[in-house]
């Protein structure tokens, strides 16, 4: 599998109602470009959870960073804030960080000296780097009782092109 060099993108804004669609679809160009499409939706709902709640929580002089990186296996998406109060996972309403915990693989927070950060991951790989190869077909209701048919092999690499003659060039 060859992965990708390092995906980093940086914006800095000022969080209000009227600019968090305008990030989602920011966000979704990014990952769009990044050719990560199948995450476009749960990141951008993630960002948005977390950009509603700077404007609530750290009122109308916020002032916040959003980072995404892709490593090629795994996604992080950062909000950094002015906010001075830390975060807390309620259960209760499902919104908030228990929305961004249901839509990512891990997420955390961190103090910082100006107020906090908010991040979380997500295990990705585009599509062109996901193995592809024949697979049996499911055969009905009763295939989850049979055994499981076994991977196939991978294919293997192409022979390497043989090296063309160097031609002498004349002047």
């Amino acid at each position: 599998m060859t992965v990708p060099l390092a995906r980093h993108y940086v914006v800095e804004l000022h969080a209000s109602p009227e600019r968090v669609a305008q990030l989602r679809r920011i966000v979704a160009a990014h990952l769009r470009h990044w050719k990560l499409e199948l995450h476009i939706d749960p990141v951008g709902r993630a960002v948005a959870e977390l950009l509603t709640n700077v404007h609530r929580h750290a009122g109308d002089d916020n002032h916040c960073v959003i980072e995404l990186r892709w490593t090629g296996r795994h996604l992080t998406v950062s909000v950094e804030d002015n906010g001075p109060r830390m975060p807390r996972l309620r259960t209760a309403g499902g919104g908030g960080l228990a929305r961004v915990a249901a839509l990512s693989d891990s997420w955390g927070t961190c103090p910082t000296a100006a107020g906090k950060v908010i991040w979380f991951t997500r295990s990705v790989r585009s599509p062109q780097d996901i193995p592809r190869g024949p697979r049996a077909p499911l055969g009905g209701l009763d295939a989850a009782r049979r055994r499981p048919v076994p991977e196939p092999a991978p294919f293997p690499d192409p022979p390497a092109l043989p090296a063309w003659p160097a031609v002498p060039v004349l002047v």
